[in-house]
């Protein structure tokens, strides 16, 4: 850009991204569901396990839609003439809700999650349930501008600048990486073969992203669940793999000094029985697509021109505020959360675990000097055998309290907070009247900060006007809040000038009542 006919503007251009903030909002979930014919009449219900994923979301003006989907899958023991035996069911349902965000539009960036607050399978009669709950909607909304900063300025000698260094979060990249999960399940000939499967159960954990140099590495451990029920048999049995998926992607200018987040999450699965030489059905081959939207964010450190005046040309400084985002820290911490959880006296005695998964969601985050406290709930779903024949299985679903403390450097109580908890390990054990359960819960917390800072955008010459001189040296009285630059400006000299005449020890303290010679400039 020519400034005049000599000077020239040296600019750069960042994109960048701030948090402008985080809302949720509840959505009831009430859904009726008839049984189908072929499976038996309930007897009684023992869970529901409901899946739910966002499919659409859409930025409008001060608020947030999002379209998602449930799937449910329900375990129930059913009653047939001769006896109970266990019965899976499926369903899915659809949600749409807003979430009220002031000041949001369609050019910005959302993030979205979905978790299940409670949910419940009601019984309304031998062939007709009710799933009712309630799904807690969240939202993150960023904004992605652009700066364009002046770096320097060409032509013109005598332009004095006045620099500092600024922090600012560059997007370096945005993008999406497909990964497949396969496992090849072979039933040993000690357990039966399969009759039907019940429900499958998809986890992934130790997610991790690497940056190297020009490249990035993806990879995630998918553990895969099971459940069946034995041909000619009352028996369930769960199989289990933890299949490694990774990805290697070439990205230029990509280093390990840069900051990356990664949200996964299971697009679509499949599961196809098969049989073995004998003619059983002893295979089982699962498939898991999963996606990973990748953001890559490198904290620059700029030099920027905060200033800028000339003792021979009048000039026009315009300036622009921006508010700018910067990432605090972030950090990955985990907690092992135990929990020994009664059987009622109305619940049969617990011989053997069969099925358990549990679901994590956070109830309250409370930014404190240097770090962050996390409360949340796991919802623990347990399925066990017990000594009754006719109902030989029974099911607990309890909510067990997990908290965790969090230390991020320089976190203040004003900033903003991203909180991403996951479930690693879930282990169950019978002990007397209760079930013993651990969990190994990952909390990934990334505090942000936003600030407001001023750029030099524009540097314009008003031609026919000069800088007015006068011909004597003063002296001048420093006052608080003086700098040397600060000095120069106003009197139309430059730092130089006025250290080298003054000959001072430390340019950088001035103190109040110190005695500066002004060289060719008087003041009043």
């Amino acid at each position: 850009m020519e400034v005049g006919n000599t000077m020239k503007l040296i600019k750069e251009n960042i994109e960048y991204e701030k948090m402008l903030g985080e809302s949720s909002t509840n959505t009831v979930v009430k859904e009726e569901y008839i049984i189908p014919d072929t499976h038996p009449d309930v007897l009684e219900i023992l869970m529901v396990d409901a899946k739910p994923t966002i499919v659409n979301i859409e930025l409008l003006e001060n608020k947030v839609y999002l379209e998602g989907q449930i799937e449910f899958d329900v375990l129930y023991l059913g009653k047939t003439e001769e006896e109970t035996e266990a019965c899976g069911v499926s369903y899915s349902s659809k949600f749409t809700n807003y979430i009220e965000l002031e000041g949001t539009s369609f050019k910005m960036v959302p993030e979205a999650q979905c978790n299940i607050e409670h949910m419940n399978c009601i019984f309304i009669n031998e062939r007709k349930i009710s799933i009712e709950g309630v799904l807690e909607l969240r939202t993150q909304v960023y904004d992605r501008s652009n700066i364009d900063i002046v770096r320097d300025i060409e032509g013109l000698s005598d332009v004095q600048f006045l620099k500092d260094s600024s922090y600012v979060d560059k997007v370096v990249n945005n993008l999406s990486v497909d990964l497949t999960a396969n496992s090849h399940m072979q039933i040993q000939m000690d357990k039966p073969e399969i009759d039907s499967i019940l429900k499958c159960d998809f986890n992934l954990h130790k997610k991790q992203i690497k940056l190297l140099e020009g490249k990035m590495q993806v990879e995630a451990f998918v553990q895969i669940a099971i459940l069946y029920k034995g041909k000619a048999s009352k028996e369930l049995i769960t199989l289990t793999d933890d299949v490694l998926i990774t990805e290697e992607v070439e990205l230029e200018g990509i280093n390990s000094a840069m900051n990356v987040f990664g949200d996964y999450k299971i697009d679509g699965t499949e599961y196809n029985i098969k049989e073995d030489d004998l003619g059983e059905k002893r295979i089982l081959d699962v498939e898991a697509l999963i996606n990973v939207d990748v953001k890559i964010i490198d904290t620059v450190n700029i030099e920027v021109i905060e200033d800028a005046y000339s003792p021979e040309l009048s000039l026009n400084i315009e300036k622009e505020v921006y508010d700018i985002g910067l990432i605090v820290g972030s950090v990955s911490t985990e907690s092992i959360v135990k929990e020994n959880v009664e059987l009622k006296e109305d619940k049969l005695k617990a011989l053997e675990i069969v099925n358990s998964i549990g679901k994590v969601i956070v109830s309250e985050k409370r930014l404190l000097e240097n770090k962050v406290v996390v409360d949340g709930i796991i919802n623990v779903f347990i399925i066990y055998k017990t000594e009754n024949e006719e109902k030989y299985l029974s099911a607990i679903n309890e909510e067990i309290p997990f908290n965790t403390s969090i230390d991020i450097p320089g976190t203040k109580i004003d900033m903003n907070a991203t909180i991403k908890p996951s479930i690693e390990n879930l282990e169950t054990a019978i002990e007397a009247n209760t079930i013993a359960v651990k969990v190994l819960v990952l909390t990934n917390c990334t505090v942000s900060s936003n600030y407001k800072q001023a750029f030099l955008k524009d540097i314009i010459e008003v031609e026919g006007e000069k800088p007015k001189k006068s011909a004597s040296v003063i002296i001048y009285l420093a006052e608080a809040g003086d700098t040397l630059w600060k000095i120069a400006k106003r009197y139309n000299t430059t730092v130089e000038a006025i250290e080298g005449i003054n000959k001072l020890e430390n340019p950088d303290k001035i103190m109040p009542g110190d005695k500066l010679i002004i060289p060719g400039r008087a003041v009043m």
